[in-house]
């Protein structure tokens, strides 16, 4: 069964980081680029971060650059998001999102989606 699965999500205080993985099973993921997206209540879902198959390019969206970082580990089939200074607005449920090779906008053509990981910002 092909999945990808979230985790290391939680609460933490205005200011704090944490770590989101994003573990694949089933599949390879050195041929896809991972995306994460995030959802908050009553918004839209954003882009927040992608990285490209071979890890050499990432992107990022304008609300979180300069502190949030993507990574992957192709060796243990894992794509991480680390965040810091982190705000209240940076409160959703993150996914992430696979598509083959080359990061895309559209979350529309991304194959594969995790169910989500809860990261809630507040003191």
């Amino acid at each position: 069964q092909l999945q990808l699965v979230e985790s290391g999500g939680g609460l933490v205080q205005p200011g704090g980081s944490l770590r989101l993985s994003c573990a694949a099973s089933g599949f390879i993921l050195d041929a896809y680029a991972i995306g994460w997206f995030r959802q908050a209540p009553g918004k839209e879902r954003e882009g927040v971060s992608c990285i490209n198959s071979a890890g050499y390019r990432q992107n990022y969206g304008d609300s979180v650059k300069g502190r949030f970082t993507i990574s992957r580990d192709n060796a243990k089939n894992t794509v991480y998001l680390q965040m810091n200074s982190l705000k209240p607005e940076d409160t959703a449920v993150y996914y992430c999102a696979a598509v083959r090779y080359i990061c895309s906008e559209l979350s529309s053509t991304y194959n594969y989606w995790g169910r989500g990981t809860q990261v809630s910002v507040s003191s």
